[in-house]
């Protein structure tokens, strides 16, 4: 897990490309204090596992579901990146949840000052803009912000200078493509809603069918089991 708090800004030092993979050496100083093979480096919001340390680098492997998913597929030797070790257990929690599985890419469009802010306007396909909403969460490049706006394709977040400076927005342009992780929470309650309603629906159906509660003792033992009751809290010391 990270928070998008962007630690240091790292360089790609080397490519190796495979058919549909990648092994990237990236330079770095902060996050290899303490940081051995197998632990988890979030580069540009991806997290990537440390397969070598080298001297002032690390390497990680890139698999061909994080090229198509991801800005690394064009990545180049020279690029920054933005780069956050995994979160500490005992570590303060700065921004928001982060899991580093990026859901795709999105395209900066506009770029535009405001006084002491800046801001980024970025457009995105729709399977990403129906888990944005204003005031949100969102992690551009590794980088935990938050949503000012939305648009019907597209949604703008304002930055502060240090944010931008401390990052790797300070290169972004019109035209680049980023990386984009949206709030994990989102994803979750979708999914259960869409079960808990496909469950009443069958519930539903077996009603019509004869099979309400009241009337097949069976299912509504079945259902009394699975469900949560105070002897079940009781037992697992609720």
């Amino acid at each position: 897990m990270f928070t998008g708090i962007v630690e240091e800004i790292g360089k790609i030092d080397t490519i190796v490309r495979g058919k549909n993979s990648a092994i990237l050496t990236i330079r770095a100083d902060r996050v290899l204090q303490g940081t051995k093979i197998g632990d988890s480096i979030a580069v540009n919001g991806i997290c990537l596992t440390v397969t070598k340390l080298l001297p002032g680098a690390f390497q990680a492997d890139v698999m061909h579901e994080t090229l198509n998913r991801s800005s690394l597929a064009k990545a180049i030797k020279g690029a920054s990146v933005n780069l956050e070790r995994a979160m500490a257990a005992d570590g303060r929690f700065g921004g928001h949840i982060v899991a580093g599985h990026v859901d795709g890419t999105g395209k900066v469009i506009e770029v535009r000052k405001d006084d002491n802010a800046i801001w980024y306007t970025v457009q995105a396909a729709p399977e990403i803009m129906r888990y944005i909403v204003e005031k949100g969460s969102i992690t551009i490049d590794g980088i935990s912000l938050t949503v000012a706006k939305v648009g019907s394709d597209n949604f703008s977040i304002s930055a502060i200078p240090h944010t931008v400076s401390k990052t790797v927005l300070k290169d972004r342009k019109v035209g680049d493509a980023v990386n984009l992780e949206t709030d994990i929470i989102g994803k979750y309650v979708e999914k259960l809603l869409v079960q808990g309603q496909a469950g009443a629906q069958k519930i539903a159906g077996n009603s019509q069918d004869g099979l309400s509660p009241t009337s097949d003792k069976t299912a509504g033992n079945k259902r009394q089991q699975n469900g949560i009751t105070r002897d079940f809290l009781t037992r697992y010391g609720f």
